[in-house]
């Protein structure tokens, strides 16, 4: 599990639950009506704005929160300057066995194009395509995510009104007024807690690795390109590390 995402859970709940526990019993804040207000009127409202295809998917898209972890973008620097050295020293055609063995997809793709003698332009186009339609499919979650953070706070406020309604039919009947006010402060709580404790921090972390991911695509397509121009392994590299900050850069050249 990623450790950033681990320690914001226990740090931002725990904490709220222990000011909670340390004042009062819990069961107070737990009220049916206003979860099937919030958490049911969340997810419904979802499926409006979205197809239903497009939530379900996002469902998978959570793991990205608690299992991805950081990536370097830069760790691949050294395998393209090797496979610019190796272009240069036996030709382009050398790398047809990286582009049937590597783990990625995407430079997969990029050097087969490159070995198979498109022009950098060509190269660049299709890749750059294929770059924009990832980011439309992996921008869904985060997009999808920061409705629903949209939406909670909206469900709690409604929720609200439901609870002030009932509170003010009620005025003769003491009984009754408690658990009215009730809906209408815990949808508010219930609502707060899943905007911003749960829907906007999974959004915001969607969207951080996103752009690592993509800039790491970006990194690889800029490389491919010069490998395909038939650039000098040195060259390449300079190049590339403008992609990650200085005390990242690492040369795979001994001096």
């Amino acid at each position: 599990m990623d450790l950033a995402t681990l320690l914001g859970i226990v740090s931002a709940f725990g904490l709220v639950f222990y000011a909670i526990l340390s004042s009062s019993g819990l069961g107070i804040f737990v009220d049916i009506p206003s979860v099937f207000i919030v958490f049911g009127g969340t997810f419904g409202v979802t499926l409006i704005t979205y197809p239903l295809g497009d939530v379900l998917r996002v469902m998978k898209v959570i793991m990205n929160v608690f299992f991805v972890r950081t990536s370097d973008p830069g760790g691949v620097i050294p395998r393209l300057v090797e496979f610019a050295g190796r272009a240069r020293r036996d030709g382009i055609l050398a790398l047809e066995s990286v582009a049937k063995n590597a783990a990625d997809p995407f430079l997969a793709k990029g050097i087969q194009l490159a070995v198979d003698g498109l022009d950098p332009r060509a190269i660049s186009t299709i890749l750059d395509t294929e770059l924009q339609y990832l980011q439309e499919r992996h921008g869904k979650g985060a997009e999808v995510f920061s409705a629903m953070g949209t939406i909670s706070p909206a469900m709690g406020l409604i929720g609200t009104l439901v609870g002030l309604v009932q509170m003010l039919q009620n005025l003769s009947d003491p009984s009754a007024i408690g658990p009215a006010m009730a809906v209408a402060l815990l949808t508010t709580f219930y609502g707060a807690i899943l905007a911003n404790m749960v829907f906007l921090p999974i959004s915001g972390k969607l969207k951080a690795r996103h752009k690592e991911e993509i800039l790491g695509k970006q990194l690889t397509l800029e490389g491919i390109l010069s490998i395909s121009n038939g650039d000098n392994p040195r060259t390449l590299e300079q190049k590339l590390h403008s992609f990650v900050p200085p005390e990242l850069r690492k040369s795979a050249f001994k001096e």
